[in-house]
């Protein structure tokens, strides 16, 4: 996997698609692997079921991640992200539509590394993307591997 690739975890086919157009509109031209639930992230991301096959230390460079999610939602695929000792780094954004205090609240005491509301309008929504490209794909440094 490149270094640089995005796991997209949306559930929302429109809000998958936006984010695409919205990537490419910004010439983010990063691979993403995009799941659809919480169990197909949990399985990408330490590289079981369907991805057994994946190198578990290959991880995307970003994950955006929408908390409601089927099966398993998205706080609880960041509470499975923090636990585990390979991919406790990872750098998670989470990115939904929940205006709800708590959720931002047990996003944050999990350890995600930053909270985005959704914005509605598209042009928005490609100025966010735009600004999450630039500061966490080009800006950050990124943590160095757990060993």
């Amino acid at each position: 996997m490149n270094a640089k690739t995005i796991l997209l975890v949306e559930d929302n086919p429109s809000d998958a698609a936006l984010a695409m157009r919205a990537f490419e509109k910004n010439k983010l031209l990063n691979p993403v692997i995009h799941v659809e639930d919480g169990q197909e992230a949990i399985d990408f991301l330490f590289a079981e079921g369907k991805y057994s096959h994946r190198d578990i230390e290959d991880l995307p460079a970003l994950i955006l991640l929408d908390l409601k999610l089927p099966l398993v939602d998205g706080l609880e695929v960041l509470r499975r992200i923090r636990e585990n000792m390979i991919t406790r780094r990872a750098l998670v954004v989470i990115l939904t539509t929940s205006k709800e205090e708590q959720d931002v609240a047990t996003g944050y005491d999990l350890g995600v590394n930053s909270y985005i509301r959704k914005p509605v309008d598209f042009n928005q929504f490609v100025e966010a993307i735009k600004q999450l490209g630039v500061y966490w794909l080009l800006l950050n440094e990124t943590p160095p591997p757990v060993k």
